[in-house]
């Protein structure tokens, strides 16, 4: 099962191809952030911000307690480790 996964934002890797980092438990992958920006949210207020995570795609923006609220519920159905070790492979 693919399921969208929440994690940080914690660089902006390239501006002109709306590529940034995110660190998802620990895991940091290269992720596409078109999805997310807008004229009130460029991408240069993207550092930081908490995503959900989908085949390479932050899918949208969700706040901190949203996104520790759902990891927490992922942990206890079993389905975080699997797309952990996805992107693991993914981003090798």
């Amino acid at each position: 099962m693919c399921l969208g996964i929440p994690g940080q934002i914690i660089e902006i890797t390239d501006a002109t191809r709306l590529m940034a980092k995110v660190d998802v438990s620990g895991i940091q992958r290269e992720v596409n952030i078109a999805c997310i920006i807008d004229a009130e949210h460029p991408v240069e207020q993207c550092l930081g911000d908490w995503v959900l995570v989908h085949v390479g795609f932050a899918m949208s923006r969700i706040d901190e307690d949203e996104a520790q609220k759902t990891l927490a519920v992922l942990s206890e159905l079993g389905e975080v480790q699997e797309e952990l070790d996805a992107m693991r492979q993914s981003a090798s």
